[in-house]
């Protein structure tokens, strides 16, 4: 199972990041090592001091598929959840700056949350409303449909270039209002009005 990370999905949150709209989907990867579920408590790491939230829908791929068409790549996943991108903000800007990779903002253990999945019909998939309270404040909120980037479209540009194996996450963006967090805040992720996920951290 892999994880896979779509960047700058949402036109708001590359501008607010100063980044440029891409014109094709961005992707990265984390590890299975990175997933923490069940609602269970984020645990600030001791190598960063500027940990971001980064809300996302998460889509669950239901079968193995190559080179998938637009047109056919709804029938490869029928679930949906919440997801939490937790980024090093600080070690990200000092390996951009170095030229480097940056997997070690984005990968490092427990850094992607998610919640449980939930069954998405046909209907719902360009009309999701999702936001994220931060401390019982909403600081991020948006729509399936201001994505840049269709689930349909990023399952066909991500099946290029990786087979898409049964089990396959794919955090599709977030949406702008990402910020750091601290010992003891509280996130909470809603999908319709629905609590979905909730993290404490710790």
């Amino acid at each position: 199972m892999k994880i896979i990370c779509i960047g700058r999905n949402y036109t708001d949150h590359a501008k607010e990041m100063k980044k440029p709209v891409p014109r094709e989907p961005l992707f990265f990867l984390k590890p299975d090592s990175a997933l923490l579920r069940q609602n269970r408590p984020f645990f600030y790491p001791e190598f960063s001091n500027e940990i971001h939230y980064e809300l996302e829908l998460v889509i669950r791929i239901n079968k193995v598929g190559k080179y998938i068409a637009s047109k056919y790549a709804h029938t490869y996943y029928n679930e949906i959840a919440l997801g939490i991108d937790f980024t090093a903000r600080d070690i990200q800007r000092e390996c951009k700056a170095k030229g480097l990779p940056w997997e070690k903002a984005k990968a490092f253990d427990w850094s992607a949350a998610i919640s449980r999945f939930v069954s998405l019909n046909s209907h719902e998939r360009n009309s999701l409303n999702f936001h994220l309270m931060h401390n019982g404040n909403i600081v991020q909120q948006a729509q399936s449909s201001d994505m840049i980037f269709s689930f349909d479209e990023l399952i066909s540009y991500v099946s290029r270039y990786l087979t898409l194996k049964t089990g396959d996450l794919i955090y599709t963006g977030t949406p702008s209002g990402v910020g750091p967090v601290q010992i003891g805040d509280q996130l909470e992720g809603f999908l319709n009005n629905e609590k979905l996920l909730r993290c404490a951290i710790k």
